[in-house]
């Protein structure tokens, strides 16, 4: 017995585009719930081996799991900060190529030891 439930389009990345199929999938005599990535290109279009099964047996337990989830546990406690670029192109204050404020504070004072020497 297959039954394909539905389908989410996870994306495209070099020529390839990804979906997150569930399907109900029987495997050795066993039927169970099948999440798995099926990805569609020139060279190959079927599933990937990235994906899991959930034995029948074991459903009810992974729907009440995902039924806990809400959108707000979903959300981001934090919003997100710009990376900061560590690159110095001027030289100051630097040593190997490492910002002087991101050295420990011993190789600071060697630096400004060999600096006074």
């Amino acid at each position: 017995m297959d039954k394909d439930i539905g389908k989410i389009n996870k994306g495209e990345f070099q020529g390839t585009v990804t979906d997150i199929v569930v399907g109900i999938k029987e495997y050795n005599g066993r039927i169970g719930v099948d999440i798995r990535e099926f990805a569609t290109s020139e060279k190959y279009t079927g599933p990937t081996k990235k994906g899991l099964r959930i034995p029948s047996e074991k459903f009810a337990e992974f729907k009440e799991m995902i039924n806990s989830v809400s959108e707000e546990d979903l959300k981001s406690d934090t919003p997100e900060e710009p990376k900061e670029d560590n690159a110095n192109t001027d030289g100051v204050g630097a040593v190997g190529g490492t910002p002087a404020e991101s050295l420990p504070k011993e190789q600071e004072t060697l630096d400004e030891a060999v600096e006074d020497y």
